[in-house]
Order: structure tokens, then sequence, then C-alpha cells
């Protein structure tokens, strides 16, 4: 798993990030989401490395990262710290310029970078379908059936209890080790059976309705967007975009130039279909 790649602990101002990197060429750094760590992105960036110097870490409170204690605000895994860890990271790698790309919780963290330092990111790539506000401003019944986990990870002390009770029953499906691949499969297991690292993932997901959503109400309120190329790729078989209609007409709002793309693939999209995603990735970060 990650040829060639250097595994690395990189200290910040506040944390200390986990992160695998390697390739050569225009760097671009890509972020996973809940509740995974860097490895998930074990067959694309091996792909992406003959072109690029790709940057893996796992985010503050994931994975092999510190994990720092929150506080009522949930400030501490606000997307825009998370933000400003990885261009810290970038510059102590030795990238003043770089795109990202996110996907999940990531994706949330990939556009506040790209909104919060505009002047530091190149592309941004979107592995999701809407912002948080943007979400939570639409949230009806549909939304709350189906994405009620952030309603109930929102609680205080319970999703804790009960997720590390016994996170295998929570959080393994069958036939994900196949799908997944061993090591990737491993270090989740060894990150979703850390209660730390279950609390922090919450507070990651705690921050998204309090803190997140406030930011990006307030980049609204200030007219500010990504002022950088935006690729949006949508997984067609996870349906969230149907719960949109309109996401051609919202994208236009949060950033300049923006173009949506569709892949035939659940949820993990980096896992499910690294070759189609490279498809896709690989001229919009070379252009």
């Amino acid at each position: 798993m990650f040829d060639h790649f250097t595994l690395d602990e990189v200290a910040l101002d506040d944390v200390r990030l986990r992160v695998r990197h390697g390739g050569s060429g225009p760097a671009v750094a890509l972020l996973h989401g809940h509740p995974r760590t860097h490895t998930t992105w074990h067959a694309l960036a091996p792909l992406l490395a003959r072109d690029f110097t790709v940057v893996c870490p796992d985010l503050r409170g994931y994975g092999g990262s510190s994990k720092p204690a929150s506080d009522d605000s949930h400030a501490p895994y606000s997307k825009r710290a998370m933000a400003a860890d990885i261009v810290q990271l970038m510059s102590a790698l030795g990238h003043e310029r770089f795109s990202v790309v996110g996907h999940d919780r990531g994706a949330y963290v990939a556009l506040r970078a790209a909104l919060d330092h505009p002047e530091r990111i190149t592309k941004l790539a979107f592995l999701g379908v809407v912002p948080i506000g943007e979400a939570i401003r639409r949230c009806d019944a549909r939304f709350a059936t189906e994405w009620w986990h952030w309603f109930f990870f929102n609680q205080p002390d319970v999703p804790e209890r009960v997720i590390s009770a016994d996170p295998d029953a929570w959080y393994l499906r069958d036939g994900l080790e196949a799908r997944m691949g061993q090591e990737n499969y491993r270090d989740f297991l060894a990150a979703i059976r850390n209660p730390a690292t279950v609390h922090a993932m919450l507070e990651d997901y705690r921050a998204g309705l309090s803190v997140d959503r406030a930011h990006d109400e307030e980049s609204v309120r200030e007219g500010r967007k990504v002022t950088c190329p935006t690729l949006v790729v949508v997984a067609s078989k996870e349906g969230d975009d149907a719960m949109y209609p309109e996401l051609s007409t919202i994208w236009p709002q949060w950033a300049d130039e923006v173009r949506i793309a569709y892949i035939d693939t659940d949820h993990h999209i980096a896992e499910e279909d690294p070759e189609g995603l490279e498809e896709l990735l690989h001229p919009f970060l070379s252009v």
C-alpha cells in the first residue's frame, strides 16, 4: 500500500498530523471523510503520483493524527481549523500553492480551505453534493430520515457510549474488507476501535451543525466565493443529488468556475472506482 510514498508525522502549531506523501509534480492534498483515514486513498494516490506530488493526511482527530481537546463551541474541530492545518502542513512540506481534493467531511475542509486561503489553493475538487450550510438550509423530512446520523451525532455523550460500546457493530458491513483492501481495512479498524477517535469524529459533526454552519452563512453574507476552478464529483449510486434538483444552480453561488461530474459509484468513490475517479481528476488538476 502506497508504494514509494513516505509516512511521516508532522508537528503543526497545535496538532500533529500523520501523513503520507509521494510522487512529483504539482502538489495536491487528498482529504478523507468519516469514518476513514488517509488510507482510503491507497488505490488512487499512486495513480495521481505519476504526475503530481500527492499528500494524504489524517485530518485532526482522525486516524493517527492528534486529537485536541474540544469545547462547547466545537471550534477545535471546525472545518476552518482543519483547513488551517492543511495549509500549514503543505507549507511544512514545501508546497505554497496546491490543489485540494476532499471527500465527505474532507470535502467540507477542502471547500473551507479554498474560501479562507484563496491565495494558496489552485484547484478544488469537492467529492460530495453541497456545502454544509446549503444542506442544513434545505433540511426537510427526507434529509432528516436519510441523514439522521448528523443529528444523532450532535447529541452530547450518548453517541460516544453507543458507538464505542461495539464499534464493529456500528461501522462494519458484510464484504467491507474486500471492498476496502486489507491494509486500508486494518487502519480503519484501529481508528473506529479507539474511543478518542470516535469522540473526535463526533466533534467534527457537532462542529458541522454549529460553528461550520455559522462560517458558511458568514461566507454567503459576505459574498465570498471560491475563485479557483472547482470540480464537484457526485456519486450517482448514492442518490443524494436527487435531494438537490437545483444542484447546478447552487454551486455557481459558491464558486466562480464550477463543473459538476457524475461517477457511477456509491459513497466511497476512491475505494470503489479509483481508476474512474483518476480519469476525472487528472485532466482537471492538469489544466
